[in-house]
């Protein structure tokens, strides 16, 4: 369906009213969905596989998901929420089907900008390499996004014990691994 409104227009559409479109079927709407949250996206599976171009993968393979499932969005409030759900079963999916090990160094350039790339950032980058796929996701979606650990575990279908676990021994791990910025 073409787009009831110009780019332009999408561009400066409040985000409810460019989900409304995206789910009456707008491709306008939805490629501006994709523009406003791709870097959010991007950056959630660079945390969790530190591959650039496995990261792109993944961030696509999402949104496809998601303009695949958007008749199945049920309110406009809940996009960002169910759009979480389908960045964490894309990640389980692709860990499932191969398996995935962290990489070893990450490129700079999956850092971001310079001013993103600071010595420790990537230190706690490197510590959450060490993690278990499994407690890296749950640390990630805890502190890097905000989640509380019922929402974790919805999201993960884990159970809230081992949600609980994970972050915990996580947290417990990463700050181990970077006590010598206590002193920052």
């Amino acid at each position: 369906m073409e787009s009831r409104l110009s780019a332009a227009e999408l561009a400066t559409a409040a985000d409810p009213l460019v989900i409304a479109l995206a789910c009456a079927g707008d491709d306008g709407a939805f490629a501006e969905i994709v523009r406003r949250r791709q870097g959010r996206v991007r950056k959630f599976m660079v945390h969790l596989c530190r591959q650039s171009s496995l990261s792109d993968d993944l961030a696509q393979q999402a949104f496809l998901t998601a303009w695949r499932s958007l008749a199945q969005l049920r309110e406009v409030a809940a996009f960002d929420a169910w759009l979480k759900r389908i960045m964490i079963s894309t990640w389980i999916g692709e860990l499932r089907r191969r398996k995935l090990k962290y990489a070893g160094e990450p490129a700079p350039e999956d850092f971001g900008s310079a001013q993103d790339g600071t010595a420790e950032r990537m230190d706690l980058d490197a510590a959450l390499a060490t993690l278990p796929d499994e407690m890296r996701l749950c640390v990630v979606l805890a502190y890097n996004d905000g989640m509380s650990h019922s929402e974790i575990a919805r999201a993960t279908r884990l159970p809230l014990g081992t949600v609980k676990s994970n972050i915990a021994r996580g947290a417990a791990r990463l700050r181990d691994q970077l006590a010598g910025y206590a002193g920052d």
